[in-house]
């Protein structure tokens, strides 16, 4: 799998691309696992979690399966309300609310849809069901934000080190928006994830000019 290294105030931080939304983190001697799906890595022999991250409960982000293999009687569960009624134990979190787990900042921030929809007035991903991610890792904020758009409340991210974007339509954003997105919180590296079919190589070409933020593409389809 490919991996990067990042370096903060309390050692590396590992970053583990492994699919679609599914990632690893290795940092100060704790596993951070989020949206981990089957299909996605061979589960059995990666690393437990001691915290795991789920985003919502859509099938491509919430798998039973992959979050029984990964779990142990330490490991602490935290996603949305969804996830909640169906993982006995999870630590539930709503749009704005913070918990520190593990030794791990983690704030649930909002993520969903304005323009895709699935019917008139029906998004994929209503306003105030899914959660986005930031967790703080030492000294750097790294910011998962899950399915979602472009949405106002990017705006008032602050001090974002490392974002996740997803560009899987008709799900969630054009590389258009994830563009217009890094523009309000400027994050000091961007990595297109969940990304579908879709030719990340615009996103690039769209940021281009916006000096402070790099790119980075990975295999996340």
């Amino acid at each position: 799998m490919q991996t990067d290294t990042i370096k903060t105030s309390q050692g590396d931080l590992i970053i583990h691309f492994l699919g679609h939304s599914s990632l690893m983190f290795s940092w100060n001697g704790k596993i951070l696992h989020s949206d981990p799906v089957s299909g996605e890595a061979d589960y059995p022999r990666l690393p437990k979690a001691d915290v795991l991250l789920v985003s919502h409960d859509h099938y491509d982000h919430l798998d039973l399966k992959a979050v029984e293999i990964l779990k142990t009687p330490a490991t602490q569960v935290v996603g949305n309300a969804d996830v909640g009624k169906q993982i006995p134990g999870a630590i539930v979190l709503a749009n704005g609310q913070a918990r520190t787990v593990s030794g791990i900042l983690i704030e649930a921030v909002p993520a969903y849809n304005i323009e895709h929809m699935m019917a008139p007035g029906k998004p994929f991903h209503p306003k105030g069901v899914g959660n986005g991610y930031i967790v703080t890792f030492g000294d750097k904020r790294v910011y998962l934000a899950g399915d979602t758009e472009n949405i106002p409340e990017m705006k008032n991210l602050r001090g974002i080190d490392i974002a996740f974007l997803p560009m899987n339509l008709p799900y969630t954003m054009t590389p258009e928006m994830a563009a217009d997105a890094a523009k309000m919180f400027f994050p000091k590296i961007l990595y297109p994830y969940h990304q579908g079919e879709t030719d990340t190589s615009r996103i690039t070409a769209l940021l281009q000019n916006e000096k402070g933020i790099e790119v980075r593409i990975r295999t996340m389809k």
